[in-house]
């Protein structure tokens, strides 16, 4: 039997998200197979509630650590970086660029040859809420490109592009400036396919020179400089927590 103060008792799947350790679907998974542990003992309900201060709490032997106080990180990724906490190849990731917290870890992705603005936090709760395909964040990009795009390109942009997984969602495309054989064009997505941007411009014969994201949501890069972090303020959290819907924000 667990004795602690109810109003610190937390559902064991929540505290083992909120700590980064696995999503609550996956921790459910977890505690049926019996392993994880509170003060010892092994527990295999559902239901089973801890105080994530000062329980022991061990998923295969391994300690959970307390919740750190929850932050949010804006950080300017610059290209050549990886977007990961560690890499077997001992390769550059965005946890170089950033301070050493507990938990602390990307929210998403950005791929090795895009830079912009990369979210990072030690709330797992946070990225599983921001992640998961129900949310539809908006996540906008600077694309130079090869070329200048048609109007009728840009259009296909807008409405839907045939890629190899699927029909891609209505995205916001806005020319910037064109000169010789290039051109920048701004896009807002709603979706997080594997390198989708460059996909859609490979797509309309407009491949990728350089990409940016300048936007995650309500939060903006903003006059950050490559390598350059900062944290976000509690109003800036609270709207990436409730950010506008994707049909109150396209036109």
């Amino acid at each position: 039997m667990i004795f602690e103060s109810m109003d610190k008792l937390q559902r064991l799947q929540k505290i083992l998200a909120r700590a980064g350790i696995a999503s609550r679907r996956a921790a459910e998974k977890l505690i049926l197979a019996g392993r994880v542990s509170i003060n010892g003992e092994v527990t295999r309900q559902l239901g089973a509630k801890a105080d994530p201060t000062s329980a022991v709490i061990l998923v295969d032997g391994r300690k959970v650590p307390p919740p750190a106080a929850p932050i949010v990180l804006a950080l300017h990724k610059p290209a050549g970086y990886l977007t990961t906490c560690q890499d077997e190849r001992a390769r550059r990731t965005v946890m170089a660029l950033v301070p050493t917290v507990p938990g602390l870890h990307p929210i998403g992705r950005l791929d090795y040859a895009t830079g912009g603005l990369l979210l990072l936090t030690n709330d797992g709760e946070l990225t599983l809420a921001i992640t998961h395909p129900s949310y539809k964040i908006s996540k906008a990009y600077l694309a130079t490109v090869t070329g200048i795009p048609s109007t009728a390109a840009l259009e296909r942009l807008r409405t839907g592009i045939a890629l190899a997984d699927g029909l891609t969602a209505p995205a916001i495309v806005q020319m910037i400036r064109s000169s010789g054989n290039q051109a920048v064009i701004a896009i807002t997505i709603w979706e997080g396919r594997n390198r989708q941007v460059r996909r859609m411009f490979e797509a309309i014969a407009h491949p990728v020179r350089q990409l940016v994201r300048v936007a995650i949501g309500p939060i903006a890069l903003g006059n950050l400089r490559p390598g350059q972090w900062r944290n976000l303020i509690p109003h800036e959290v609270k709207l990436l927590r409730n950010p506008p819907s994707m049909r109150e924000t396209l036109p």
